[in-house]
């Protein structure tokens, strides 16, 4: 084939392949237990996949309506208004997204404008930045400090400026498992209460929270909620991320703008999905029940390897866990995640990569969503070096 003269210049000079798609790939290329990329190895719902195939059989098997089906966006709205309080109509203010995702690249896609700032807090999402980037943004990271990974308000109040268009959250926080608390959420609502500063709360993992702490959804303060977009995964959830289904909920004027961009990055997603998540998500008991599930997971994880070499902090969200290897090597995360797959065949996430200077606190993450056989022989492992 001829050689394509032009020179492409390219939209994203410095983005590489995403370390989940590294790491998971080393891990089977290794046969290595991996706790590295966040999904299950356990399966989903048997009620679940029949009502999927229901709804396959049924001829729910075309385009759904763009902004989601209106059961599933109904039962969404009721969703959120009885743990949160907060009411989303459901024909003006809930879309169904293909994953999270897709629905944080959207937000941004509608509202970031050339040079537009974007404040978000590191070690943050890897989708964020990218995003940010490609519609012409700039990034304005402001670092979480280990151990604690909190946030430092006054660093927040010195970096919104007029050109501050957007603040992006992420409780449970992924990668470090902390949450924000009902004191943070009043002091963000308080920062930006007399600005034009748009909120993106990334909640994906609402429904993993231990420990009897309670999620500070965004929704559950009006001074924030009318300024911000919800953000859900229905893939963490319901132990199902292939299917990649979310949806986003916000005040009306803004999801006019979502939706604005959103029928023409993806239309409509999987119509049968839709149909089966609008009858299983009527019964509460199938989320309300994962704070528990994942904690005894977590718990499980963190005793097996209580007298091994790393240290930390048990993760108070999410299904990952942070652990720092400091007194094992001094070696950089990357290089050492890459070597312990090879060589001992356990594969994890540097810490580093969420990070724009590539910080590295010499911290590991593990995904502790997984059989209790495969955490048992993770921490067989990991209490071996």
């Amino acid at each position: 084939m001829p050689t394509f003269q032009n020179h492409i210049s390219s939209k994203l000079p410095d983005a590489s392949t995403s370390i989940f798609a590294v790491m998971s790939k080393l891990a089977h290329e290794e046969k290595a237990i991996n706790l590295s990329q966040g999904y299950p190895d356990f399966p989903t719902s048997s009620e679940l996949i029949n009502l999927v195939s229901e709804a396959m059989k049924n001829g729910f098997n075309q385009y759904a309506p763009m902004p989601g089906i209106y059961s599933l966006r109904e039962v969404i709205s009721e969703k959120i208004a009885s743990m949160y309080g907060a009411v989303y109509h459901p024909e003006t203010e809930i879309t169904v997204t293909a994953g999270a995702t897709q629905a944080i690249f959207t937000i941004i896609t509608a509202l970031v404008k050339e040079n537009d700032e974007v404040i978000i807090f590191a070690p943050a999402y890897d989708c964020y930045q990218p995003a940010i980037e490609l519609n012409g943004g700039k990034v304005i990271e402001i670092e979480l400090k280990s151990p604690d990974f909190k946030i430092d308000w006054n660093k927040v109040k010195n970096s919104i400026s007029d050109r501050t268009k957007m603040i992006i959250i992420n409780t449970p926080h992924n990668p470090t498992g902390t949450v924000m608390s009902k004191d943070d959420m009043m002091v963000l609502e308080s920062l930006i209460k007399d600005t034009n500063v748009i909120v993106l709360s990334d909640e994906v993992y609402e429904h993993l929270i231990y420990d009897g702490l309670q999620h500070q959804s965004i929704a559950r303060f009006p001074g924030l909620a009318e300024r911000s977009f919800l953000v859900a995964s229905f893939g963490k959830t319901f132990h199902n991320t292939g299917w990649k289904m979310g949806y986003c909920a916000g005040p009306a004027a803004l999801m006019t703008e979502f939706r604005k961009v959103h029928q023409y990055n993806v239309f409509s997603v999987n119509h049968p999905v839709q149909k089966a998540l609008a009858i299983y998500l009527k019964n509460k008991d199938n989320y309300l029940v994962l704070p528990d599930f994942f904690q005894k997971k977590r718990d499980l994880f963190l005793d097996a390897i209580k007298d091994s070499k790393f240290s930390f902090e048990p993760s108070a969200g999410t299904y990952f866990q942070l652990l720092r290897y400091d007194k094992i090597s001094d070696e950089n995360d990357v290089q050492l995640a890459k070597r312990w797959t090879k060589e001992h065949k356990i594969a994890s996430i540097p810490i580093s990569v969420f990070y724009g200077n590539k910080l590295d606190h010499k911290a590991l993450r593990f995904c502790f969503a997984k059989s209790d056989e495969t955490l048992l022989k993770g921490a067989e492992v990991l209490n071996s070096l």
